[in-house]
């Protein structure tokens, strides 16, 4: 399989679970959130604002969930 193709897989499989995948990286943020005791939570509410970014996921969106914080 060439690279072009495994790629537009790969995009087409994000963009179908955009959701998913948006979900998956809130329960990661808060989960590093809790093992560092919050000390941390703005850079990881960043960095987690980022990747969804990546996926699509504009946070300025009412109908887009947010992540817990403390």
């Amino acid at each position: 399989m060439g690279f072009d193709k495994m790629k537009d897989q790969l995009s087409d499989a994000m963009s179908k679970n955009s959701d998913k995948l948006g979900d998956g990286i809130d329960k990661a943020a808060d989960f590093v959130d809790d093992k560092t005791g919050g000390k941390h939570t703005d850079k990881i509410d960043s960095a987690a604002d980022k990747a969804k970014g990546l996926l699509g996921q504009d946070n300025d969106d009412p109908d887009q969930p947010t992540r817990n914080t403390r």
